[in-house]
């Protein structure tokens, strides 16, 4: 550090004018510390090699950071708690594991997770979800006390728990995991797994395949929904309706 301090801003690197900026606010002892979009002007390769830095700093200094950013990775992993705000409002105050698993709005549940969460539209009908396509799917039980027929809502699933079957990890029972047999449109193969997506009520929703094999676009696969993951929200305020 002291090296990069007797250099001239025009003859640092983006990363060294980001390590020179924390070591003279470190220096200083302050009771706070703000970064505010610290790594945006880096490109993808270093601003993960400062994040792992930044995260090890925080764990020495063990002082208060407020971190804000738009990038809900670097919010994810280098947060305690995360406060996620939209138009100037808060919309969930919680731990990354929190805001992940347990979101409180539509706005939270499309937001935080890579790819984003499958939400569409839905009405409930005895027991079931019925899509704008006629499609339906069955209600979540752990949503079943909360909603009535007729009543609007957003069906949510993270790509995670929509696989192809024998491809996936169900986090519930075997009466939680239904399944129906969907249509490939297209796949992203990233090695180790393969992002598939299938179409359903018109629209594609992005699944996560393990253990890939090769698919074929328009080919038909048995696809497992594990419901015990599922999300509700009401249409009309965007709110959670888990109890």
């Amino acid at each position: 550090l002291d090296t990069l301090l007797d250099r001239r801003p025009s003859q640092l690197s983006g990363g060294q004018r980001q390590r020179v900026a924390m070591g003279r606010a470190i220096v200083r002892d302050p009771d706070v510390f703000l970064f505010d979009e610290p790594l945006s002007n880096l490109d993808a390769k270093l601003r993960t090699q400062m994040r792992t830095e930044i995260k090890k700093l925080h764990a020495k200094v063990q002082s208060t950071v407020i971190y804000v950013t738009h990038d809900q990775v670097e919010a994810m992993t280098l947060a305690d708690r995360i406060v996620i705000m939209r138009d100037g409002h808060i919309e969930q105050v919680g731990t990354p594991d929190e805001v992940f698993r347990r979101p409180a709005t539509r706005f939270v549940a499309g937001f935080i997770g890579s790819p984003p969460m499958n939400l569409h539209e839905a009405t409930i009908d005895d027991g079931q979800m019925v899509f704008a396509s006629g499609e339906r799917l069955p209600l979540p039980a752990q949503f079943k006390a909360n909603v009535t027929t007729g009543d609007k809502v957003v069906f949510g699933l993270r790509p995670d728990d929509i696989y192809p079957t024998g491809h996936g990890i169900s986090s519930g029972g075997a009466a939680d995991v239904h399944q129906i047999e969907l249509p490939i449109t297209v796949t992203e193969p990233l090695g180790n797994e393969t992002l598939v997506f299938v179409e359903f009520n018109g629209t594609d929703w992005v699944s996560r395949m393990l253990n890939p094999r090769p698919l074929r676009p328009g080919e038909r696969v048995a696809m497992s929904l594990d419901m015990s993951q599922a999300h509700l929200f009401a249409t009309e305020t965007g709110k959670t309706l888990r109890s």
